[in-house]
């Protein structure tokens, strides 16, 4: 496998993997792996997500993070450990640091409809009573994105030689979140800790992360030379990134690449930015075990066996969110 420096991340058309042309097919797989080797992101276009969808869901999300304190702290329930409703500020930080990250956020997470007792391991979600549209707009891109993260793991599972449909079942209802983020504006720079930034260096706990366009720039992503570069997405693309369970995985294949969302320019610390990344997780119960075919004798494995649930309950404390 070459190993690239890439300036920019690819840019890939879904509709190449679903389109029944199995050259287009393949090339997609190929193109995707060599992405995910080197650099860990693409960037995705015809991915199921309509304008109207995105400008709805922003503009209700920017109505509720324009809410007083007083109104969204309803909606924080401290014993759910931030898996539904909202977080508030400064509670996250990543692992490794002590210092929050200048945000605050909402979670959404899967709504179970088909009588899987699966049900009983997810809290329910919490929507703002002044706010009714949120749960219907919330839940369309919620099971809009879900089904792009399906199409993204099978062209994944093709790379890896595997059968196709092999993540299919491991990922219904499995406990997957959209996360709206408000980096909130900074009136006065000079009083947040020195070290603090919107979102610190960190790698996500997830199989995939698919990322609808933040409002502002901010986003970097670590070279394998340990050069950071802006990761920028045109109007019509998501951002489609590897997480650490599917790294881990992998055996570090499949590259999680360390990503941050720097502060702007003092001038602009007064504005906020938006973002709504969907963390797509597994069931529990999966083994996360590293597969067979990404060891041989240059490739030791790396990682003890552990299910996805414990991973995730490790991470949660790492990053502060779990006592």
């Amino acid at each position: 496998m070459s190993t690239k420096l890439y300036d920019e991340i690819p840019s890939l058309d879904l509709a190449d993997f679903t389109s029944g042309d199995a050259d287009k097919k393949n090339a997609f797989v190929q193109a995707l792996g060599d992405a995910y080797n080197n650099i860990g992101f693409v960037a995705i276009k015809n991915h199921g997500l309509t304008d109207e969808m995105t400008e709805k869901l922003y503009s209700t999300i920017q109505s509720f993070f324009g809410l007083s304190d007083e109104i969204k702290q309803k909606y924080e329930v401290p014993e759910l450990a931030g898996q539904r409703g909202y977080i508030g500020k400064g509670k996250e930080h990543a692992k490794g640091r002590t210092t929050g990250d200048l945000k605050e956020f909402y979670h959404v997470g899967q709504d179970v409809t088909d009588g899987d007792p699966i049900k009983t391991e997810y809290p329910d979600n919490i929507w703002p009573e002044e706010l009714p549209e949120m749960e219907t707009i919330g839940l369309e891109v919620y099971k809009t994105l879900e089904a792009t993260g399906i199409k993204m793991l099978q062209a994944i599972a093709l790379y890896l030689g595997l059968d196709e449909h092999y993540f299919d079942n491991k990922v219904h209802n499995g406990n997957s979140i959209l996360r709206p983020i408000h980096y909130f504006p900074i009136e006065n720079p000079e009083e947040v800790p020195a070290d603090a930034v919107r979102a610190a260096e960190h790698g996500d706990i997830n199989l995939i992360t698919l990322l609808m366009g933040a409002s502002a720039d901010g986003l970097q992503v670590l070279r394998k030379d340990n050069k950071w570069i802006p990761i920028t997405a045109l109007p019509d693309q998501i951002i489609v990134n590897v997480g650490d369970m599917l790294s881990r995985h992998t055996n570090n294949k499949l590259k999680s690449t360390i990503h941050r969302v720097v502060n702007p320019p003092k001038e602009l610390m007064k504005t906020s930015r938006f973002s709504i990344p969907f963390f797509m997780h597994p069931r529990s119960e999966m083994d996360l075990t590293v597969l067979d075919s990404c060891v041989d004798t240059d490739n030791p494995k790396l990682y003890d066996d552990i299910t996805a649930g414990a991973f995730l309950h490790q991470r949660l404390a790492e990053i502060g969110l779990k006592k």
